[in-house]
């Protein structure tokens, strides 16, 4: 084992256990404090400086011996599913959905009030989703995430985030639309769908954060029957490589 396999093994075992502790149904972390401190916060941030440090050692490790090694052979049908032009087919409507899904929403809120004339309905919603009921569950979950929005609220972030969200969702629709860079823009609409739920907004934000998954697993051949098609090859896809000696050599391609 690679000195930088140990290291990311290391990181890994401690991250997964500080998640053990802050999230088990035992007891209470934030209950602790230390100088005033929550030690819940602690671990959080903590928890992500290792999670980022052992997601940058793992893509560093790609230029190692052994790093394209297949060790876990998947079924035949989802290697077809996810790398096989001919499945674009089965992604095709899903990709649509979502597009027409996205920009619908997008347009609303762009020919709508409230977004792009100074943030109103953004700012309402957030406001929405921090109060904290007198009884029952309140609609985030999450106090990290309360934190966050309470910050955006404070410094009146509603009047430029507004126009993010809109155009934001605009894009996400047009790039599924026509199938280009289909990775990134699901990617980014299941983190618009993944902020919609941590507010605590459900709607239909499951069904689509979760086709946009399969469209981001996807990714080489969810836009074939698009712009992918020739988009992908100039950024070099398929990329097909031999790692010697711990070096990245380029194979080439037959034909």
């Amino acid at each position: 084992m690679t000195r930088n396999r140990q290291l990311v093994t290391t990181l890994g075992v401690i991250a997964a256990a500080i998640l053990f502790w802050m999230e088990n149904p035992w007891f209470n972390p934030e209950d602790i404090q230390i100088g005033g401190l929550d030690l819940r916060a602690i671990a959080t941030v903590v928890f992500w400086v290792l999670f980022l440090a052992v997601v940058v050692l793992m893509f560093q490790e790609r230029n190692d011996a052994g790093a394209t090694e297949v060790q876990v052979e998947g079924p035949a049908f989802t290697r077809f599913l996810f790398s096989n032009t001919q499945a674009g087919l089965f992604w095709l409507p899903i990709r649509l959905f979502l597009a027409f899904s996205w920009l619908e929403a997008g347009w609303g809120k762009f020919s709508g009030t409230g977004w792009l004339d100074g943030g109103a309905a953004l700012k309402g919603f957030w406001t929405a989703a921090v109060a904290v009921p007198a009884q029952g569950h309140a609609p985030i979950a999450f106090q990290w995430y309360r934190d966050f929005i309470n910050l955006l609220l404070q410094n009146n972030a509603f009047t430029w985030f507004a126009w993010l969200i809109v155009f934001g969702e605009i894009l996400v629709g047009l790039g599924l639309l026509f199938g280009a860079l289909t990775g990134f823009a699901a990617f980014f609409g299941a983190l618009m769908n993944m902020s919609f739920l941590l507010a605590g907004s459900a709607s239909s934000n499951p069904v689509l954060f979760t086709m946009a998954i399969g469209l981001i697993l996807a990714w080489k051949v969810a836009g074939y029957y698009g712009l992918d098609r020739y988009l992908l090859p100039l950024v070099g896809v398929p990329w097909r490589a031999r790692v010697q000696n711990g070096t990245v050599a380029p194979t080439p391609v037959p034909g």
